[in-house]
């Protein structure tokens, strides 16, 4: 039988997530706090590998979008992102929280955002809500 997500601890062993981060460390972070939730991981290192994954993985359930990104930044890959997987949620990672900010990445299709350093339990709950 097959959990439903749960807030607190996660479970989703048949979701996809892409995580899109340049940062090794932070992608490992991230990797971490997401471990006992099962999902399958995907990782892209920049905004032109992201959409060649998306491209060719129809099946990722959720992205969690870095905004700060070397050469195509998060915002603009998550425009073509949209158009490729149009239903798919895109949390964008940023450090930085100027209402500005939060205009340009609402503007480019990211449905939500988290502010880093992202805590793990914000960043589940964030992630149940759209799972």
């Amino acid at each position: 039988m097959r959990n439903t997500p749960d807030k607190k601890t996660g479970d989703w062993e048949e979701k996809v997530i892409l995580i899109v981060e340049d940062n090794e460390l932070n992608y490992r972070l991230l990797e971490k706090m997401l471990e006992k939730t099962l999902a399958k991981i995907l990782y892209a290192k920049d905004g032109n590998d992201a959409i060649d994954i998306c491209r060719e993985n129809t099946g990722i359930d959720i992205i969690l979008m870095d905004i700060q990104l070397p050469g195509m930044d998060g915002c603009e890959a998550t425009r073509i992102i949209k158009t490729i997987l149009p239903g798919v949620p895109v949390i964008a990672q940023t450090a930085y929280s100027t209402g500005g900010e939060h205009i340009r990445i609402r503007e480019s299709g990211c449905d939500d955002y988290l502010t880093k350093p992202i805590n793990q339990q914000k960043l589940l709950d964030i992630l149940s809500d759209y799972l």
